[in-house]
């Protein structure tokens, strides 16, 4: 399940790069009746406007904090009202997989829980970690780049395997690609989310 829940990710942000001018009606990973459609007056002033701005990295640097705007803990209500948000797939549990708009667009994927942002995703490099780690890269390769702070870990059903470094109640999670050998998917956020949903498969 980890593992189809990878391509699916990978998938909808690879179309995203080749597509990214596709109606919000249109998004291939919108399903209808559980979208939030893309807010109007998208030329809102971030800075000014209470959300954070983006990283001095532009869309480089992806950590336990987040991304740009797209900070753990943020509000989909806010980032959908500042234009931010371009489609939804609303998931199990209270849980809303989305994609983004902007800079940012064709290179994250962000998930919320009850409303608040848990977890922001790439396949793509950039964005690295502040650590300097990579899809793209080899397992050993970010073993190296973490020591001791970082550590392998199995899903619960035992059938994929992944790099976990932890920061208090957060996570930076590397796992695999589906056709290739090393890793194709970083994510970081909430421990009790990210962690969770790697080891039983599903995110509720």
């Amino acid at each position: 399940m980890a593992r189809l829940r990878t391509i699916l990710l990978t998938g909808l942000l690879a179309l995203a790069v080749v597509a990214p001018a596709v109606p919000a009606g249109a998004h291939p990973g919108r399903a209808p009746g559980s979208m939030v459609d893309r807010a109007p007056g998208v030329a809102a002033d971030l800075r000014s406007g209470g959300l954070p701005g983006r990283s001095p990295g532009g869309t480089d640097l992806l950590s336990v904090r987040g991304a740009g705007p797209f900070r753990i803990g943020a509000s989909l209500t806010r980032l959908t009202a500042a234009g931010l948000i371009d489609w939804t797939v609303v998931d199990c549990d209270g849980v809303v997989q989305a994609g983004v708009t902007g800079e940012w667009a064709g290179v994250i994927l962000v998930t919320f829980r009850n409303g608040r942002l848990v977890e922001v995703g790439t396949a793509t490099a950039p964005p690295r970690s502040p650590a300097g780690a990579a899809v793209g890269m080899s397992f050993a390769e970010v073993a190296r780049i973490y020591g001791a702070r970082g550590a392998f870990v199995r899903n619960d059903a035992g059938d994929a395997t992944a790099y976990l470094v932890r920061f208090g109640s957060r996570v930076e999670l590397f796992t695999g690609h589906p056709i290739r050998p090393g890793v194709g998917y970083f994510q970081v956020g909430l421990a009790d989310h990210v962690e969770r949903a790697f080891r039983q498969g599903r995110p509720c």
